[in-house]
């Protein structure tokens, strides 16, 4: 089974060389530490930065430096800041490549519902939206079950929607998986976990054909 860091690291094996990438709340904020050697990828952050690096060790962080989830944040040689007004434009004019988002719950048709749980105190929707009506590929990060063990990989979402028939791969605790017309196809699994375990813990359409890889990270 993968933990959050496991996860951010198998994410990482998605960028490719010249991306630019938003990184969303929660899990997705960690790929940042594992781009690999080598590669150039331009992190963009809604808030208006570009060219965002890792987190910073302790002791060096700046308090005016964070990304869109006020955490302090580095900048990379080259970097910019601007106002989130241009920084949204960069979003919806299609600038960004991948966008790595968390999620309550995702169907197997590629909705996505992160950013609301009824009866609960919200500050606003953010740039969840924006970025998945125009983001090029979407991938979730996200825990298989919630913690009373519920699927969190359904046929229909409960919660309110974020975006529809968007997210194109899901990479949770237990495997990878492409959401294609045939519902949540399963790629990899992770270290330890099953191919019953995950059936018995996704709820939507799971299709799992060919051989399975484990999770490498």
């Amino acid at each position: 089974m993968l933990d959050k860091y496991g996860i951010a690291k198998r994410i990482a094996k998605e960028l490719r060389d010249g991306y630019y990438v938003n990184l969303g709340i929660g899990i997705p904020t960690l790929v940042a530490n594992y781009i690999p050697e080598g590669m150039e990828v331009i992190l963009q952050s809604e808030n208006g930065l570009l060219g965002m690096g890792p987190f910073p060790v302790d002791g060096d962080e700046d308090p005016d430096l964070i990304n869109a989830g006020k955490q302090t944040v580095t900048m990379l040689k080259g970097a910019s800041l601007f106002d989130s007004a241009t920084s949204f434009g960069m979003i919806r004019a299609g600038k960004v490549d991948l966008t790595v988002l968390g999620a309550m719950e995702v169907t197997d048709r590629g909705d996505i519902a992160n950013w609301k749980v009824p009866g609960k105190m919200v500050k606003g929707m953010g740039g969840a939206m924006d970025l998945v009506a125009s983001a090029k590929n979407i991938i979730v990060a996200m825990m298989h079950t919630s913690k009373d063990g519920k699927s969190k990989l359904l046929e229909e979402c409960t919660l309110p929607i974020t975006g529809l028939h968007c997210v194109k791969k899901v990479i949770t605790e237990l495997g990878v998986f492409d959401i294609t017309e045939r519902g949540f196809e399963l790629r990899e699994h992770a270290p330890g976990v099953t191919i019953d375990e995950i059936r018995a813990k996704t709820k939507g359409r799971l299709v799992v054909e060919g051989e399975i890889t484990e999770v490498l990270v």
